[in-house]
């Protein structure tokens, strides 16, 4: 309980940027949680797209079909989608795989420049509020009265903005590199699995002309 006052404590002597920064904070921790339960939902896995892609190598094209259609996930959707398309025409096929991919990655990158925006802000609002706090300390000139003190005390009290500010930054960072990362490997499935298929494609028109 002592712990939890003098924190309260500290953050009340941050200044009123404090407040700003915990808002930022509340915003990091929302967009992780959302994201989270989006990439749940919308990344089909590498396990799909490397056994989507071994199926395909071995000319298992129904198996790689059905299992498109059942498995969860965005590129999974893409896929079995295509490959409908390609039953009935194998034209504008590519166009349509690069449409969709734009799509689903747009939707995957979304919020995620908020966080990008806080790595950067968030220190910039810590030194603004360090800036501050040290403005009032040195405001107090008369330091034969002792209250020299007073001044050094609140030079202190400024610098837990900046190490709040810090703080904020780092956890957005972490955050912002984890999703990017997951999404470069989403990207990596995608073009492992687009290629497969572009190559079934040449494959069907090749019979086709045969």
């Amino acid at each position: 309980m002592d712990f939890i006052m003098q924190g309260v404590e500290f953050f009340h002597k941050g200044g009123f940027v404090m407040y700003i920064l915990l808002l930022c904070s509340i915003f990091v921790v929302t967009i992780a949680v959302e994201r989270s339960l989006y990439f749940q939902k919308a990344d089909s896995g590498r396990k799909f797209s490397r056994e989507f892609y071994l199926l395909l190598a071995n000319g298992k094209v129904d198996e790689a079909k059905n299992m498109a259609h059942t498995a969860p996930g965005t590129l999974a959707g893409i896929l079995y989608s295509t490959m409908i398309k390609m039953e009935k025409n194998t034209r504008h096929v590519s166009a349509y795989m690069e449409i969709q991919s734009g799509i689903a990655l747009s939707k995957l990158r979304s919020r995620l420049y908020y966080l990008s925006v806080i790595v950067t802000m968030a220190p910039l609002l810590g030194l603004l509020g360090t800036i501050s706090g040290m403005i009032s300390a040195f405001s107090i000139f008369n330091l034969a009265s002792g209250q020299a003190m007073a001044i050094t005390g609140g030079i202190g009290e400024a610098l837990i903005a900046t190490a709040m500010g810090l703080c904020v930054a780092m956890i957005s960072l972490a955050v912002h590199a984890y999703f990017m990362q997951r999404i470069e490997l989403i990207i990596t499935d995608m073009e492992q699995c687009f290629s497969m298929l572009e190559n079934q494609k040449e494959q069907v028109k090749d019979y086709e002309t045969a």
